[in-house]
């Protein structure tokens, strides 16, 4: 499935050719200083923007998305620089990110396999701080009536390698087709599963220990409401 050519050319390079389309990998996207300034905001935010999930714990700038649309929330400066720094390699194919999930997983946390569902516009880029992980792919549970295996494991295709200061862009069937997740463990012995081993400065065999990784999650919500329109004119 092609997608608009919205990304630019030089992009293409950075296509992970070994997952299903499209997936971009882009190693070094900010700096060690950039991390470790991000990571300080974080950190810095008032402990009243964490929410506790199972497994990890989150921050959400931007506003709460809703079928019904979402309230737009002003994001800080030190978001919304990479939110526009995203936007403009076209991402969102001409529009500007207006939502970031900052999501922390201590050594041994993951999350389930998911999706993001139609709420957002259909790319995904993520930001990673901090540590690596391995991202999973697979396939959804198949509709009633097909015999196909029902397992996580069966279902499973192949995973990324996913770096600090790292940026990943996932597209057309990585957003829309399959299911993404973290296995909860401490640490990653790589396979040939993994496919932008080359990319990503790894090699099979290897074994990465984990630590605490932060990732931006940065989206567009096509749907919102300004708050002007729910609390009327002043």
């Amino acid at each position: 499935m092609q997608h608009p050519e919205s990304i630019m050319e030089d992009f293409q390079q950075f296509v992970v050719q070994d997952a299903s389309p499209t997936a971009y990998y882009i190693p070094n996207f900010i700096s060690e200083d950039e991390e470790a300034y991000l990571l300080e905001q974080v950190y810095k935010s008032p402990k009243t923007k964490w929410t506790q999930l199972s497994g990890r714990r989150l921050q959400n700038w931007g506003g709460l998305p809703h079928p019904k649309g979402m309230l737009a929330e002003k994001i800080p400066d030190w978001l919304q620089k990479y939110c526009e720094r995203i936007s403009s390699l076209g991402a969102f194919d001409g529009k500007t990110a207006n939502h970031v999930l900052v999501n922390e997983y201590k050594q041994g946390e993951g999350i389930m396999p998911h999706e993001d569902g139609p709420l957002y516009h259909p790319t995904v880029t993520t930001i990673s701080l901090g540590s690596h992980t391995l991202l999973d792919f697979c396939r959804p549970v198949s509709k009633q009536g097909e015999v196909v295996p029902q397992t996580e494991e069966s279902r499973y295709l192949f995973s990324l390698l996913v770096r600090p200061r790292s940026l990943l862009i996932l597209r057309d069937d990585m957003y829309q087709s399959l299911l993404h997740g973290i296995q909860a463990r401490n640490e990653d012995i790589l396979s040939d599963r993994v496919v932008n081993l080359s990319a990503a400065a790894a090699v099979r065999g290897e074994s990465l220990i984990r630590g605490t990784r932060v990732s931006l999650t940065i989206r567009h919500v096509p749907k919102v409401i300004k708050a002007k329109l729910i609390l009327g004119r002043k």
